[in-house]
């Protein structure tokens, strides 16, 4: 398994509704800010996988809330990769406050598809090799 924390990431006005919480939409960017940031941090990023012809497109999200976030709370998002990808690829998410208080939790599932059939397809293997040694069998 595989977990990394996405810090610093400040809750502006614009992310609120008219409550002065943060609006749920935003959590689907909150994760995606996760989950690009997460790969950079093994290596790799989506432009370099999409030049090799590999798309990887959400094919599902779920989310809990638990706690509001609020304007100017600055948040930390825990992103785990808890399998090895194969055909799909999921992320657990995490949001916590400032305080440490977990507000939101998700999971998205993202599936690979040939850009060129829009075909699934299995995970690029360097991707597979990056992830690996962080999973013992």
């Amino acid at each position: 398994m595989f977990t990394y924390d996405v810090t610093s990431i400040r809750v502006r006005y614009y992310d609120t509704d008219q409550m002065g919480i943060v609006y749920y939409g935003n959590y689907a960017r909150f994760y995606e800010i996760g989950r690009v940031e997460t790969m950079r941090q093994l290596g790799l990023n989506y432009k370099d996988i999409e030049e090799r012809g590999i798309q990887m497109p959400v094919y599902d999200l779920n989310s809990r809330f638990i706690r509001p976030a609020r304007y100017d709370d600055l948040l930390t998002i825990r992103v785990t990769i808890p399998q090895l990808p194969k055909t799909r690829f999921m992320f657990d998410y995490e949001v916590f406050n400032q305080h440490g208080h977990l507000l939101n939790t998700g999971q998205t599932t993202l599936v690979f598809i040939r850009a060129d059939t829009g075909r699934p397809c299995s995970a690029p293997p360097e991707l597979v090799e990056a992830i690996k040694p962080f999973f013992v069998e």
